[in-house]
């Protein structure tokens, strides 16, 4: 596979919540880091995706928002 994105995180899957319509996917990047994808359960399927699951996190964003309190 080839993709444009940068913003490419390798990743473990750690768990695949499903909801009615939509599927949380929990990936293990490192260091005790998880990021969370929200993704439809008909594309979680299509993925194969379950617990142990290698996976890249791919952002794809215009803009990244930074704060401070």
């Amino acid at each position: 596979m080839k993709i444009s994105a940068r913003n490419r995180i390798k990743g473990t899957v750690k768990a695949v919540e499903r909801g009615a319509v939509t599927a949380h996917v929990k990936i293990d990047i490192g260091n005790g880091v998880i990021l969370t994808s929200s993704i439809t359960n008909e594309s979680a399927d299509e993925l194969g995706l379950k617990e142990g699951s290698q996976v890249y996190a791919v952002v794809k964003s215009s803009d990244v928002m930074v704060a401070i309190d």
